[in-house]
């Protein structure tokens, strides 16, 4: 019966240990995440390729599976908002890379901006990336 007893107390500390392991486990926050250019320049003209990281800031590491569901590519940066192209979403090449096609009409700054849920997250991951596009 003694054993039993104790089975039943290092059980229960057990269950204790986890429960407040659980709680203090700190799960990553969306301002965790950010998009990186994989190359901040592209020469100008149609179909070229932009490739990002989405990657977790806390932790180095490329975060797959990602749902990017905002795209836009203008000319922001040169004041030319309304100087915007289709951004066509492409397969990535790596874990973490996510592709893009677009024509960029002409030399200057383009400003990419995505909008991405990442699973298991609350939140959105919002980026804007300046791109340089050269003759």
């Amino acid at each position: 019966m003694k054993m039993f007893k104790y089975a039943r107390a290092v059980w229960a500390a057990f269950i204790g240990v986890c429960a407040i392991a659980s709680i203090t486990m700190a799960r990553a926050d969306i301002k965790d995440y950010e998009f990186q250019l994989v190359d901040a320049t592209v020469s100008a003209g149609p179909d070229k390729i932009v490739t990002v990281w989405l990657v977790n800031k806390t932790t180095g590491k490329p975060v797959s599976d990602a749902v990017i569901f905002a795209t836009r590519l203008d000319m922001a940066p040169d004041g030319m908002q309304e100087m915007a192209t289709k951004v066509a979403a492409m397969p990535g090449a790596e874990p973490g890379t996510y592709t893009f096609k677009a024509t960029f009409g002409m030399a200057g700054r383009w400003q990419l901006s995505l909008g991405a849920k990442v699973q298991g997250e609350t939140g959105t991951v919002e980026s804007k990336l300046v791109i340089t596009a050269q003759k």
